[in-house]
């Protein structure tokens, strides 16, 4: 493709602008990057003036300072996200074992790959048959399974108590809320990625039950939750036997809770305390 001229771009930038993007700039050179003919570029950008989700459009998404594969119809992974992945590091041991539940495009897992000392990544599982297909692609390096099935559910049996980490991103969006999103999250991403149910924890109600089965003891739970669901969340965790804290993070705009399958008086060692700029809470 030939270069695009500063009029070219500077009218790029301005038709996506228009179009209600906010980093317009760095969106069209993006979109001129991924472009392998004029022809392509034209395309690209009226697919993203009508709302598709700039990551789906170049095929991959930054995470955690990697590039994750995405394709039409799996959920993007956000940047708070990365609150989920620093929490899950500064609990965890050297040698862990870890699940990934909710995996999505298996964004979590990758970047926990490189994160945790000598981990054991024995799957990642995801309900909606696209996600799994494209967190496949994105962990075949690391050679983690990624299971199609039900969170816990297609997991084989001697995982049971086994777990040193279960994370989750599950959907925890209320359903009555699921028409406030942006247009490119309810038009471009599966439902199922998205709607936690009445009060948007009906999935992590069912994380969080069953979690204790799976856990080694000392082992951890961590989740993503809405900042207006953690007192919910804090009852059901601890009304099942576990010990949560709260993680946040103002930068990202991030809520995690770690709840802990308790071993010994020393459980809290590897606890979240000194993540800089973040505040834990039990």
């Amino acid at each position: 493709m030939r270069p695009v001229s500063p009029a070219e771009f500077d009218a790029l930038v301005r038709r996506l602008r228009e179009a209600g993007c906010v980093w317009a700039e760095d969106e069209s050179r993006l979109l001129v990057e991924g472009a392998d003919s004029p022809e392509a570029l034209a395309g690209l950008v009226d697919r993203r003036v009508a709302g598709e989700p700039l990551e789906h459009l170049l095929g991959w998404a930054e995470f955690c300072g990697e590039r994750i594969g995405v394709r039409p119809g799996v959920f993007v992974p956000r940047s708070r996200t990365a609150l989920l992945v620093s929490a899950a590091v500064a609990v965890t041991g050297p040698a862990a074992t870890v699940v990934e539940l909710c995996c999505g495009s298996g964004a979590v897992t990758s970047a926990l790959a490189g994160r945790l000392t000598t981990p054991r990544l024995v799957a990642a599982v995801d309900l909606d048959p696209t996600a799994v297909a494209c967190a496949r692609r994105n962990l075949a390096d690391l050679a983690v399974p990624v299971l199609c099935g039900d969170l816990f559910a297609p997991l084989p049996a001697a995982c049971r108590g086994a777990l040193d980490l279960v994370v989750a991103n599950a959907p925890y969006v209320p359903t009555t809320a699921l028409p406030l999103l942006p247009p490119e999250s309810r038009w471009h991403e599966a439902p199922v990625a998205l709607d936690g149910g009445p009060d948007g924890l009906a999935v992590l109600r069912r994380v969080a039950t069953t979690a204790p089965r799976w856990l080694a003891p000392g082992g951890h739970l961590v989740v993503e939750v809405g900042e207006d669901q953690v007192d919910e969340l804090r009852t059901v965790l601890t009304g099942v036997g576990l010990v949560p804290e709260v993680v946040r993070d103002g930068d990202l705009g991030a809520t995690v809770m770690t709840a802990c399958r308790p071993a010994c008086a020393g459980h809290r060692r590897n606890g979240p305390a000194g993540m800089a700029g973040r505040r834990t809470e039990n």
